[in-house]
């Protein structure tokens, strides 16, 4: 087996540091070889927060994942998210000297490098960059403008930027971790490429990944991606609540959450009631299910009302017909997807990671929390075939798809750092 064929995505979580190997079969569908999962220490918010303590949890994860998998692992494609990352709409334009020649793959790539001069506030830089659809003298809604004709070609971008220092933090932790960066992508993508249908992409959807410290968000409609935040707050606020409002300690709230929690108070009885081992030899305390959940809710609704905000924002609101997919390992709470839909009015769903999967994948890789994982690995294979045809193609311009180029772009962003 060729090492090209195999791909690995390394999902630096505020909770979680799960590394997955993946590799395709015949029928195009991807298997995973192996994982290794460890918890995150040193992350918070998407933001690495202690150098050592993240490098050692990478090692972990990747030491597990390479016994798991059988393979020795090098190189990896990276999630980056956190409350930092920010995304702005913008509309550039190049006027063309000769109208009788066609549009070429060179004036969609100077019309995308123009973006990347924009001016941003000092610290930040322009992670992606993804062509939404282009205009040629006006005309407007042109998916595919190569070998048109026309004067002035204009095009609607989305941009994604992120802080230069985050992104450089987190490079040096994976480098330290003996690993090399092949990519580095943007997690809401990632998590959109694993749990996502194209006809969901089509006819327009809302991805909301809950994480341990932020929830990702990504709307597409017309298979294009019109929107991105990151809003940040995540499993551990709810975790922390509970930990507050019981008065017990963290690891005890933790599992009470996932044990009994769920999003919906009424759903619960009040004579439910759960005992909690006490502290060093003092009475166990008995915490009411009907209280845990009420707890809980408060949190979700206030992350949901986030996300709604941000769907009201994005100007699609009436045209996501696919409504919410919720993934990532807050999605798991019980009763989630009502509350959600009790909240925005819009239809809700759990997303598991399997869209592309092989029918062999085990069924913890089949989670909502590795969605970026998967998904990550999934990207991961993309792009190398954009390199592949780009190696078929000598002399010519690089042979981008649509989105292919944001990827080259992203990873540019994150070379621009020498590390001495």
């Amino acid at each position: 087996m060729e090492s090209s064929e195999i791909i690995v995505g390394l999902d630096i979580g505020s909770t979680k540091i799960a590394c997955i190997v993946g590799r395709k079969n015949e029928y195009g569908k991807v298997e995973i070889l192996g994982m290794g999962r460890t918890e995150s220490l040193g992350v918070n918010r998407g933001v690495v927060e202690n150098i050592q303590h993240t490098v050692s949890s990478i090692e972990k994860a990747v030491a597990e994942a390479s016994q798991a998998s059988g393979v020795e692992i090098k190189i990896t494609n990276v999630g980056i998210a956190g409350q930092h990352i920010r995304s702005l709409q913008h509309r550039g334009n190049i006027m063309r000297n000769d109208i009788e020649e066609e549009i070429s793959r060179e004036d969609i790539d100077s019309l995308i490098d123009n973006m990347f001069k924009l001016a941003l506030p000092p610290g930040e830089d322009i992670i992606h960059v993804i062509p939404q659809e282009y205009i040629i003298d006006g005309q407007q809604g042109i998916r595919e403008p190569i070998g048109m004709a026309g004067n002035c070609l204009e095009a609607n971008f989305h941009i994604i930027t992120g802080k230069i220092a985050a992104a450089k933090n987190l490079k040096k932790c994976v480098k330290k971790a003996g690993l090399e960066v092949s990519d580095m992508i943007l997690e809401p993508l990632a998590s959109s490429e694993a749990v996502l249908s194209q006809q969901e992409k089509e006819a327009g959807v809302v991805l909301v990944d809950i994480g341990g410290g932020t929830t990702d968000l990504a709307i597409f409609q017309e298979e294009i991606i019109r929107h991105t935040a990151v809003i940040p707050l995540g499993g551990n606020a709810i975790t922390e609540d509970i930990k507050e409002g019981c008065a017990i300690i963290r690891t005890q709230a933790e599992a009470l959450k996932k044990s009994f929690g769920s999003a919906l108070a009424r759903e619960n009885k009040d004579e439910e009631i759960v005992s909690i081992p006490g502290l060093k030899g003092r009475e166990p305390k008995e915490i009411s299910l009907k209280n845990l959940a009420s707890i809980i809710q408060a949190r979700m609704e206030e992350i949901i009302e986030h996300v709604y905000y941000e769907v009201k924002t994005s100007g699609f609101e009436k045209k996501l017909i696919a409504g919410i997919v919720l993934t990532g390992g807050g999605s798991q709470l019980k009763h989630v997807a009502q509350l959600t839909e009790f909240i925005t009015g819009m239809d809700t769903r759990i997303g598991y990671p399997n869209e592309h999967l092989a029918k062999s994948f085990s069924g913890e890789i089949g989670s909502p929390m590795h969605a970026t994982g998967v998904g990550l690995v999934i990207k991961g294979f993309e792009t190398n075939e954009v390199r592949r045809k780009q190696k078929k193609t000598p002399g010519k311009k690089q042979q981008y798809g649509f989105f292919d180029k944001i990827f080259t772009k992203g990873r540019d962003f994150f070379e621009k750092d020498n590390d001495h």
